[in-house]
C-alpha cells in the first residue's frame, strides 16, 4: 500500500522485553538512521529501564554521526524503552538545546514531538507563572513540562502513574498538528504516543512493539503494522498494544502489511523522492498554513518582525527568485495586486540589480528560495537592502543566508526536500506568499475580515483538493506519458494564474525529462509560437473555469481549437465537469472545483506527475537530472 507521510521530523519508538538490555538504543539509531531521508538538523534519544530515577537522553545538532559519537563518548544504560528523533527546525533554530527530546521538570519523562503547536506560547506563560522553567525556543518543550505537570496530577488523584492517561489529557489540551511520543521512568515498560493532523503507525513485533513516523522506522524488524487514525492514542509494552480516542474509548485500529522492505525505507517505499514529495504536497500547504490565525481570527505571521506601520507604507512589492520559485512569485502577483491593489513586479533575482532597479524604503522585496543559499537571490536581496529597501524572504530552510540577511521570514514547512526538481516547496511558497498578501490586505484594510476569513477557509480546503488529484488522476497521466514519451517537443498554454502554471509545467519537463518545451500566455499563441505546431505536436494547456470570468475561458477553448485545427494532441488540465473541455481536448487531467486564484495549488499537480512519469519511462534519474544542483550558490 502507498503510505502518506508527513514531512518533517523523523520519529521511533520502542518497547521490549525486562532485563534491561542495548536493544531499545540499537532500535532507536537504526530507526533514526532510516529516517535520514526526510531531512534533519539534529537528533536525539531518551531511555527508560526499571530503577532509574531520571530519563537517560542524549542529543545533538548536526548530522546523525553526531549522535551516535556522542553515545560512544558518553554510553547509555541498558534499557526496557527507547525513543528517538530526527529534528526538521520550525519552532526554534537548530541547536543541541533545540533537538528533542525534551525533558519534564522533574526529569522524569522524555518526550518527542512532530509538527507545530499553535497555542504553545499561551501554554508556555500559564507554566511560568507556576513556576516552570523553559531553556529552549521550542513548542515541544511547552508539552514535555505540560506532560510532566499533568503526569504528577495523574498520580495525585489516583496513587499510581499512567503516563497514557496523561498524554491524552495532554493531547486535547493542545492545538495545531503534533504527534507526540513520551516515556516515563516510573512506568519503564511502556511508550505512549498521540497524533492529531500528522501520521503515527505501530509496528507489531513478537515480544517486542515499535512506533514510527512511518514504517520505515521500523521495517527492518517487521512488516506487521496499525495504522493510527486522526486523534487517536497509543500505549505499546513489550506484549501488548492499547488504541484509544483522546477521551480513552477503545479504537480498533486498521491492520495492514509492509509490502517493501528495509532496502527501500530511505524513500518511504515510493519509487523515488520526487514521487514521495509530490504526494506530500498536500501536507506541505497544510503545514504551511498552520498556526497563522490567532484567536480573534486574525493573521498572525510571527516571523514577521518589520513593524506593522512599515507594512501599512508600502507602495510597490518587488519578488525577486529563481526557477521555479519565480514562477511561485508571479503567481503570487496575480494575487497580491487584487487584494491589496499595490503593484507587484517579479525580477529573476539574476538581472535584478544588473538593470538599476527603481527601490525606495516604501518598496518591499520579497526573496523566495527553497534553500535559502540561492546565490543570484542573495546578491539581490543584498543590494535592496543597501538600497534603503525592507526585505522579507519566504524560504524553506531555517537558519540559511536568505532568511538571516532579510528583515522579515516567512518559513513554509514543507520539510525537506531532496529531489533536484522542485514539486512540494514550489505550493508551498504559493501558499505563503498568500498569507503574505491577505496579511498586506488585513494591514491596509483593503479587504473586509469576512472576506480574508473567506480566502483563508478556501485555502484551508486545498490539501483534500491536491489530494483528491493524487488519488483519481495518475493513471490517465501515465497512459498519457506512455503516448507521448517519444514526442520531440512540447507547448504548454495558459491566461491569467494558469500562465505560470505553463511556465512550471514547462520546466519541469525540460528539467527531468529532456523534452525542449516552451511555455506561453495563451494569447500570445498567434503571435508567434503557434508556428511550431505541428501535426501530432503535444500542446497542454491550462483551461480556467467556466465560472466567474467566463471570457477568460472562452478564450482559452479557442487557443485548444487553433492548435487542433493544426494536427495538434491537446492535453488539458480543466475543472471536473467542464463539458466543452471534455468535448474538445484528446486528453483531460481533472481538478476539483476551487476559486480561480487557489487552481494553480492543483493545476500544477498532474504536471509534476507527468514530467515524472515521462523521465522514468525514459529511464532517467528523476531526482538527480543532469547538469542540475538542488541549490545553485553561485552566481
Amino acid at each position: 500500500m502507498s503510505y502518506t507521510i508527513a514531512s518533517m521530523c523523523g520519529i521511533v519508538g520502542y518497547a521490549g522485553p525486562a532485563p534491561a538490555n542495548a536493544k531499545p538504543l540499537e532500535v532507536c539509531l537504526q530507526g533514526l538512521k532510516r529516517l535520514e531521508y526526510r531531512g534533519y538538523d539534529s537528533a536525539g534519544v531518551a531511555l527508560a529501564a526499571p530503577g532509574m530515577d531520571t530519563v537517560v537522553f542524549r542529543k545533538k545538532a548536526g548530522r546523525l554521526d553526531n549522535l551516535v559519537k556522542e553515545t560512544q563518548r558518553s554510553p547509555m544504560p541498558d534499557a526496557t524503552v527507547g525513543i528517538g528523533h530526527t529534528r526538521w527546525a520550525t519552532n526554534g533554530a537548530p541547536s543541541d538545546v533545540n533537538a528533542h527530546p525534551h525533558i519534564s521538570q522533574d526529569g522524569k519523562i522524555a518526550l518527542i514531538h512532530n509538527g507545530i503547536i499553535e497555542n504553545a506560547a499561551q501554554l508556555k506563560f500559564e507554566l511560568q507563572a507556576e513556576g516552570y522553567s523553559f531553556s529552549s525556543g521550542t513548542d515541544t518543550e511547552v508539552a514535555a513540562k505540560l506532560l510532566g505537570k499533568i503526569a504528577n496530577q495523574v498520580i495525585d488523584e489516583t496513587g499510581t502513574p499512567d503516563l497514557f492517561e496523561a498524554l491524552r489529557r495532554v493531547s486535547r489540551m493542545l492545538s495545531g498538528a503534533f504527534t507526540l511520543l513520551a516515556v516515563d521512568v516510573r512506568q519503564p515498560d511502556i511508550v505512549v504516543g498521540s497524533r492529531h493532523d500528522s501520521p503515527l503507525v505501530v509496528g507489531l513485533g513478537d515480544g517486542e512493539n515499535f512506533l514510527g513516523s512511518d514504517v520505515a522506522a521500523f521495517v527492518a524488524y517487521t512488516k506487521n503494522a496499525l495504522e493510527l487514525g486522526q486523534d487517536e492514542a497509543v500505549c505499546i509494552s513489550a506484549g501488548s498494544v492499547t488504541v484509544t480516542d483522546f477521551d480513552g474509548n477503545p479504537v480498533e485500529a486498521k491492520p495492514f502489511t509492509v509490502d517493501w522492505d528495509a532496502s527501500a525505507s530511505e524513500k518511504g517505499g515510493w519509487d523515488s523522492f520526487m514521487d514521495k514529495e509530490i504526494h506530500e504536497d498536500p501536507e506541505a500547504v497544510r503545514n504551511t498554513l498552520l498556526g497563522r490565525v490567532d484567536l480573534d481570527g486574525r493573521l498572525n505571521l510571527d516571523e514577521l518582525h518589520i513593524d506593522e506601520n512599515a507594512f501599512k507604507s508600502i507602495d510597490k512589492i518587488i519578488v525577486v527568485a529563481c526557477g521555479t520559485a519565480s514562477y511561485a512569485g508571479i503567481v503570487a502577483k496575480y494575487a497580491i495586486e487584487h487584494w491589496v491593489r499595490i503593484p507587484v513586479e517579479v525580477e529573476l533575482a539574476s538581472e535584478f540589480r544588473y538593470r538599476d532597479p527603481i527601490l525606495t524604503p516604501r518598496t518591499l522585496v520579497v526573496a523566495i528560495s527553497q534553500s535559502g543559499e540561492t546565490m543570484d537571490t542573495l546578491m539581490a536581496l543584498r543590494h535592496a537592502r543597501e538600497q534603503g529597501s525592507k526585505v522579507l524572504a519566504i524560504c524553506n530552510t531555517q537558519g540559511s543566508s536568505i532568511p538571516r540577511e532579510s528583515d522579515a521570514v516567512l518559513y513554509t514547512h514543507a520539510g525537506p526536500e531532496i529531489a533536484v526538481a522542485s514539486t512540494k516547496a514550489f505550493l508551498a511558497q504559493i501558499t505563503a506568499a498568500y498569507l503574505l498578501g491577505l496579511y498586506l490586505a488585513q494591514t491596509k484594510g483593503t479587504m473586509y475580515r469576512d472576506e480574508i476569513g473567506n480566502t483563508l477557509e478556501a485555502l484551508s480546503q486545498m490539501p483534500e483538493k491536491i489530494q483528491w488529484v493524487l488519488d483519481t488522476q495518475p493513471q490517465t497521466i501515465h497512459d498519457t506519458a506512455r503516448r507521448m514519451v517519444d514526442a520531440h517537443s512540447f507547448l504548454f498554454l495558459g491566461r491569467h494564474v494558469g500562465y505560470p502554471i505553463a511556465l512550471e509545467g514547462a520546466l519541469k519537463l525540460k528539467e527531468i525529462a529532456y523534452t525542449f518545451t516552451e511555455g506561453f500566455a495563451a494569447g500570445e499563441l498567434k503571435h508567434g509560437p503557434i508556428a511550431l505546431v505541428d501535426e501530432g505536436e503535444p500542446v497542454v494547456v491550462i483551461v480556467p473555469p467556466a465560472r466567474g470570468r467566463n471570457i477568460l475561458h472562452a478564450k482559452v477553448m479557442s487557443a485548444i481549437e487553433e492548435v487542433q485545427a493544426r494536427g495538434a494532441f491537446t492535453i488539458a488540465v480543466a475543472e471536473e465537469g467542464d463539458e466543452d473541455v471534455a468535448q474538445k481536448a484528446d486528453v483531460v487531467f481533472w481538478r476539483p472545483e476551487c476559486p480561480t486564484l487557489m487552481s494553480p495549488l492543483v493545476d500544477v499537480v498532474p504536471l509534476q506527475l507527468f514530467a515524472m512519469d515521462m523521465a522514468m519511462l525514459k529511464h532517467y534519474d528523476v531526482d538527480k537530472p543532469r547538469n542540475l544542483a538542488k541549490s545553485v550558490t553561485v552566481e
